[in-house]
């Protein structure tokens, strides 16, 4: 299978499986591989290869770019590199598979490869050895260490730091090819900070946008970092996620421009998925009395901000603040069968609504 498109890319795992592959053929044949075959759990694909050269008689090193597609994928243009070592067999081991400059190591419990190891997680390692097994010789074993040399510095984009993976990039994938914009790996990626807390046996854990609302809430309720779950746009997948896990209650803080939206069912915050933050905020201020020329001021409005700031002038903020998180307490507990403490904030971490729990956390 040739990947020719835009659509779909290869994952890290796949591409490090690949160069892994190249390494060893060229170790056994002393030739430069330019393209493999490699197995995947879904097909057989094409890979090529950047550069394969033999360092000696029994070490080569290989390296593959993740080629761009249509997806915001902080590793595209990534090099991942092999560098393969054929040796006397040790101990049972027929593959022997570590990491790296630029990978990622475990420092959290929760995630699917154990504290201290490399973030290399358990179906890219299934597939390396699946590859190189059949062609590794009698009374041999091969070790392969896997590299990113840009590794460390993308990681900084992605959620390895928050969940714990320190010095790099994880190599990922669960079918060797990475689809446009399914948001799998996205999803999987931010669904990973719940195991993460379970593991380290957390309470009082405190949901939040991102960034922004994580800081703010450090600041404000005096939670730690691993306290903080962020949801980025998927608010319904990270709620439904945490009470599969066993979460029946958290808090759910953040930006009022954001969590505005849960208010209104909308549980994808993505702006081009669905808006509404000004049908809302109307729906709520005509409920609690504003005039028609209010209303139409906030049509008008660009940000919610602006529409908080006429609300203020009209006495019904905290009117309107308290029936909004009200509406995603109520909503939350029919989908997804969860109790949420909502706390709705400004771009300062004022608190906008009354009706919240703060006993919890140590203020």
């Amino acid at each position: 299978m040739n990947l020719e498109t835009n659509d779909c890319s290869i994952t890290t795992g796949s591409i490090a499986t690949a160069t892994a592959l190249s390494g060893l053929q060229s170790i056994l044949t002393n030739e430069n591989i330019a393209i493999v075959e490699i197995s995947t759990p879904t097909d057989i694909i094409n890979v090529e290869i950047k550069e394969n050269k033999k360092v000696s008689k029994n070490i080569a090193k290989s390296i593959a770019v993740k080629y761009p597609y249509n997806d915001p994928d902080v590793t595209i243009n990534l090099e991942i590199v092999a560098t393969v070592e054929l040796l006397d067999k040790v101990n049972d081991e027929t593959v022997i598979i570590t990491g790296g400059k630029g990978i990622g190591k475990v420092t959290k419990p929760g995630l699917q490869v154990a504290v201290g190891d490399y973030a290399i997680n358990p179906i890219p390692l299934k597939m390396i050895r699946k590859n190189l097994e059949p062609l590794i010789p009698e009374g041999k074993s091969v070790k392969v260490e896997i590299s990113a040399p840009e590794g460390e510095e993308i990681a900084k984009k992605t959620m390895n730091p928050k969940l714990g993976i320190i010095g790099g990039i994880s190599i990922i994938g669960t079918t060797g090819i990475a689809r446009s914009m399914s948001s799998k790996a996205y999803k999987d990626s931010i669904a990973y900070q719940i195991d993460v807390a379970i593991a380290q046996n957390l309470d009082n854990l405190v949901f939040t946008p991102g960034n922004i609302g994580e800081g703010l809430a450090q600041e404000k309720l005096k939670v730690s970092k691993d306290q903080i779950i962020q949801t980025g746009n998927y608010v319904g997948f990270m709620f439904n996620n945490a009470y599969e896990k066993g979460l029946k209650e958290f808090t759910y803080f953040g930006h009022i421009g954001k969590l505005v939206k849960v208010a209104g069912g909308i549980f994808n915050t993505k702006h081009s998925v669905a808006d509404g933050r000004r049908e809302i905020v109307i729906t709520y201020a005509a409920l609690n009395g504003a005039s028609r020329n209010v209303l139409e001021e906030i049509y008008e409005s660009k940000t919610t901000d602006d529409m908080f700031e006429i609300l203020n002038r009209e006495n019904l903020s905290l009117k309107v603040s308290n029936d909004i998180a009200k509406a995603i307490k109520n909503l939350c507990k029919s989908q997804f069968d969860i109790d949420l403490n909502v706390i709705l904030v400004d771009m300062t971490g004022h608190f906008l609504n009354e009706n919240f729990n703060l006993n919890q956390f140590n203020l």
